[in-house]
């Protein structure tokens, strides 16, 4: 129990990064199409991080309820980085498709961990169809403008 419970708690500090990512994302996104679509994934990765937390729960572990300390600082280099260059849709895109590969790859990983157990592997792959329709969703949009 204690080896699904530190991997849950992994997957839910960074899709909490995930939804602060987005947040921000919106915040700095100029085009009110793409503020919305942050925002309306924020949401939905905040359900998938209370799912998680609910199976943790279950499991008699306490949930992680906050972010990394790397994507904190990494989110205060962007401000940082932001304020000096300026900030458009398409380096916001290029961020979020970022910032989703690296949260793919830590499901991926927790998907193929053969110490998870069979239940614990049942909720994450409950929850693995959102964080793959972002990835590819903003992977497709940031390739498109990128493109242009």
């Amino acid at each position: 129990m204690n080896h699904d419970i530190s991997v849950l708690n992994s997957l839910i500090e960074t899709t909490l990064d995930s939804v602060d990512g987005y947040r921000r994302s919106a915040e700095e996104a100029t085009a009110s199409r793409f503020s919305s679509d942050f925002l309306s994934r924020a949401s939905e990765r905040e359900q998938v991080v209370r799912q998680l937390q609910d199976e943790v729960r279950r499991l008699g572990g306490s949930p992680e309820d906050d972010g990394s300390v790397l994507a904190a600082a990494h989110r205060a280099f962007l401000t940082v980085r932001d304020r000096a260059t300026g900030s458009d849709d398409e380096s916001v895109i290029a961020e979020v498709d970022h910032g989703e590969s690296y949260l793919r790859g830590k499901w991926e990983a927790a998907l193929q961990d053969d110490k998870v157990s069979p239940e614990t592997r049942s909720v994450i792959t409950q929850c693995w169809d959102s964080v793959r329709e972002g990835q590819e969703k903003w992977r497709a949009v940031h390739q498109n403008m990128a493109g242009r």
